[in-house]
């Protein structure tokens, strides 16, 4: 079997951090789990405003938790690799993905692969939010890309449909798609000395 017959077995899940109907998050995720797909991951979109989930309060005490809860858990524990989607508010990622954090934990993350996707309205893109989202991957024991996409003026970027515009951008969005399948697919193979190899020759991340 080759790597990319094996590429197959891969499952990379997205999660998307914005409740907007019309979100420029969700459109840029979709078209990173595009990547993934078209080198043969199976893949899905996890839209948090499908989900009936209670507010993180630390209690033990699980047995009220609505079903989806559990189900999120479970989803996000079945991937070997994850992309996570946030809007920046006020320098920050979304309270609805950090709360969906919140409700998992090592179960779900530890040595996980992560690709990370930032959408701003403002010029200096998502860098923030993308910052503490790296913060987190590293608490939870989970493999973080190098490389992200923070997405600026998201209004000039997606037309009137949501349709992604700027095509370098797509390109981006593709490839940490793409690189988040090869490096899950390393990970989980046994193939520790080529993991090692490709990480270290990952591209930089270009600040954004």
């Amino acid at each position: 079997m080759s790597d990319g017959e094996a590429l197959t077995a891969v499952k990379v899940v997205g999660i998307c951090g914005s409740l907007r109907r019309m979100s420029y998050t969700r459109q840029a995720l979709s078209v990173a789990l595009q990547g993934a797909q078209d080198i043969g991951a199976t893949i899905r979109l996890i839209d948090l405003q499908e989900y009936d989930l209670i507010f993180c309060d630390g209690k033990e005490d699980e047995s009220n938790y609505p079903e989806d809860v559990f189900t999120l858990r479970r989803e996000v524990r079945e991937a070997d690799g994850l992309i996570l989607g946030t809007p920046e508010y006020h320098g920050s990622f979304s309270g609805v993905l950090k709360n969906a954090i919140d409700l998992m934990g090592f179960k779900e993350f530890e040595a996980k692969i992560i690709g990370l996707v930032g959408v701003a309205g403002g010029t200096m893109g998502a860098v923030n939010a993308l910052n503490g989202l790296r913060v987190i991957g590293r608490a939870v024991h989970a493999w973080v890309l190098p490389e992200q996409v923070s997405i600026p003026k998201a209004r000039e970027v997606f037309d009137a449909t949501g349709a992604l515009q700027d095509r370098m951008i797509e390109r981006r969005l593709q490839e940490l798609g793409r690189q988040v399948t090869r490096f899950a697919y390393l990970h989980s193979s046994g193939k520790a000395r080529e993991f090692i190899e490709v990480w270290e020759n990952a591209p930089t991340n270009p600040g954004g």
